[in-house]
This record gives structure tokens, sequence and C-alpha cells, in this order.
């Protein structure tokens, strides 16, 4: 099945309009989608390498414009969604000290979550939940959603067939450890 989702990929990775879908993607996983778009920038990547890093510019800017509806979700939406259950259950004091180590720390959550496996939109929804300056935010995932696509675009120009080849074999192994890496990243969220 995994063999067939990537083969798919790769058909998906050189169509003409595959840019656009990577932006989309991008775009929607940093506010509500669940899917990362690594897998199309490697796919992409792999398909045409003298683009990569123009497909990594691509996937930095979806995702940096993607954090700001993320943001805004959280701004904007999150108290009415959610005040009523912190209400509930006497979480106030807690969303508050949510909210103060948000402001105090939130660049360094930003910078370091950003670049994890952990779901990039959890932390732009907290972002505006905590009401964290807005520029800061857009600066720091600017930096820390650049660092990590263009880290991607860097292994495969480097890498380029033996990256492919590695991904072929190993696919199972891999997706199996991102999945491991993401639920890891919610414990680590719940947990800190």
């Amino acid at each position: 099945m995994l063999k067939r989702a990537y083969a798919r990929l790769i058909a998906l990775a050189g169509h003409p309009q595959a840019p656009w879908f990577l932006a989309a993607l991008a775009f929607a996983e940093a506010s509500f989608f669940p899917i990362p778009p690594d897998a199309l920038l490697v796919a992409m990547g792999l398909a045409r390498p003298r683009r990569v890093w123009f497909y990594a510019l691509i996937c930095t800017l979806g995702s940096v414009a993607g954090g700001a509806l993320g943001y805004y979700i959280g701004y904007a939406i999150f108290n009415q969604l959610a005040q009523p259950v912190i209400h509930f259950y006497h979480m106030e004091h807690a969303f508050l000290t949510f909210q103060a180590k948000f402001a105090r720390y939130g660049v360094d959550l930003i910078l370091i979550k950003g670049l994890t496996p952990i779901p990039y939109k959890l932390v732009t929804i907290a972002a505006g939940a905590a009401h964290f300056d807005f520029w800061k935010f857009m600066g720091a995932s600017l930096v820390t959603r650049g660092a990590r696509f263009f880290l991607v675009a860097t292994i495969l120009r480097i890498f380029g067939e033996a990256a492919r080849d590695f991904i072929e074999r190993w696919l199972t192994l891999v997706t199996s450890l991102v999945a491991v890496g993401i639920i890891g990243g919610f414990l680590i969220i719940v947990f800190l």
C-alpha cells in the first residue's frame, strides 16, 4: 500500500500543476490539514532536482501563509470554542499560565517545534490563542519553516539518487519512525 502511494506521489510530482499542489498542501497543513507537505516536496525534488530550491521556497511561503490562518483560528475562534470548556473545568488559571509561558518562550517554542514532526498547526493555533505578537510569530515561522524545507532541499541536492534509493528501500521503516515521531511530538506538547 505504501509503495503504491509513493508511486502516485512521484507521478503527482511530475504534474505541471505540482507547485500549486505543494503550496496548497503547505498552507493547509500549517492551519488545519493533518498531512505535512514534506512527502510531496521530496517527490518533486527527486523528480526535478534542479528546481528543489524553488520548491522549498514555495513550501516555506505556503506554510507561513497557512500559519497566519492558523494564528487567526487560535486568536479569533479559539475563545468561542474553547472558553466554555475552560470555564466548565475551572481551568482559567491554567490557561492564563499557558498564555504567560507562550508570551515568555513563544519564539523559542515556534523555532523548535517548527523543525520537529509535531504538527505545525498546533503551534500556529496556540500562538493565536496565547495572543502572541503576530509579527514575531510570522518572523519565527519564516525562519523555522524555511530552515526545515531548505534542509530537505539541501539533502536532496546533495544525495539525489541515493536519497531516492533510500526512500524506496526503507519507505515502511521511515514512515513508521515518522509516525512514532508525531506521537512523541503530541506527548511532548501534552506534558510541556
